[in-house]
Parts: C-alpha cells; structure tokens; sequence
C-alpha cells in the first residue's frame, strides 16, 4: 500500500492493467453479486430525488420495484447502503440496450441531460473499492472473475487501472490527488 495524501492505495491500481469490454461481459457487475453498488450518505438523498426522472430510462420492472422500495437499500451483511436488487441480482438502475448490453440506467439518464448527478461514486470506480478508514480511505482492486475480458483488453491496450477510473478517482478525491498517483506511478516504472 502507498500512501497518497490521507488515502491508502494499492499498488495493484498502479501496476494493473483494466478497460471495461462491455461486448464481452455484457456489464455483468450491474446484474452479478450479492450485494448492491455501495452508496455513500450523501448520495441517498439524491437518488431518493431523482427516481421519477429516471422512470423512462428504466425498465417496467424496476419502475414497479421503485414505486414500492426505496431508492436504496441497507445490506446488514456487510454492512453498508447500496443500490437496491431485485430478485435475480441485477441492479434496480440496470438497463439493457438492444445488443444485451447492461448500463446504469442513471448514467444513460444523465448522458440525456435529464439528471445532474452521474452514477454512484463506488459504479464510477469500479473495479476499484474504497474502504471508509474513519481517518481517510483505502482504495483496493476488486478482482472477479467476469472482468477477465477487462483484464486483457487493459493489457492489450495498455490502459492501467488507476487511469481507466481517472474521472472517478478525480470525482472523489480532486484532480491534486489524481496527479501525485499519476506521478508515484510514473516513479515506479522508472
């Protein structure tokens, strides 16, 4: 771990190769897991805000399912607000396009300007986790086994991971913060 500022970060954010492809995995980390994408305080109230805009870039279930449910939902295990689920595991928010390609719904309302608010901060930095420390963060590589084709297609690219969540990492913690982990990263390959 280094430490960059008050935050922890993995060197495997660094050294890790990662760019989504969505063709091959179909953005199975919306509708996979046992739990829902992690929300942070601040973010309950937004989505609470938004669903009635959201109606039309959802599906008729997830509609149904808001009209009855919160916008979010408390995992006792492990602990933590995340993004509802319904039955089957996928994302309340999910949406599919007509390749079978899973989106968030929320990101897709934003990209329409019907939203101000993107994504939830933890969906715009996946694969990368952030650990609340109570004195700062740590940020670690959620590795899984549907993102293999992520895995290659970084490596084939050569797009590291810290650099394939730049607009979440700059997002959360400021551009200053994303800079000095570009330079540490520069510095070690050197």
């Amino acid at each position: 771990m280094l430490a960059v500022e008050d935050v922890l970060v993995s060197e495997d954010l660094l050294e890790s190769h990662f760019s989504c492809d969505l063709n091959a995995c179909k953005g199975a980390c919306c509708w996979e897991g046992d739990w829902g994408a992690p929300l942070e305080d601040e973010e309950l109230p937004i989505l609470k805000s938004i669903v009635s805009k959201l109606k039309p870039y959802l599906p008729e279930r997830s509609n149904r399912y808001l009209e009855n449910h919160e916008a979010h939902h408390f995992f006792d295990q492990p602990g933590f607000n995340g993004t509802p689920l319904h039955e089957d595991g996928a994302c309340v928010y999910l949406t599919t396009d007509e390749l079978g390609i899973h989106r968030c719904g929320i990101e897709l309302a934003h990209q329409q300007g019907a939203i101000d608010f993107i994504k939830p901060v933890s969906c715009h930095l996946y694969p990368v986790r952030i650990v609340d420390l109570k004195v700062g963060y740590a940020l670690n590589y959620d590795r899984w086994h549907i993102c293999s084709a992520a895995c290659s297609n970084g490596s084939k690219l050569q797009i590291r991971l810290f650099k394939f969540v730049k607009v979440g990492l700059v997002r959360k913690f400021g551009l200053p913060f994303y800079q000095k982990l570009k330079d540490i990263a520069s510095d070690l390959r050197h």
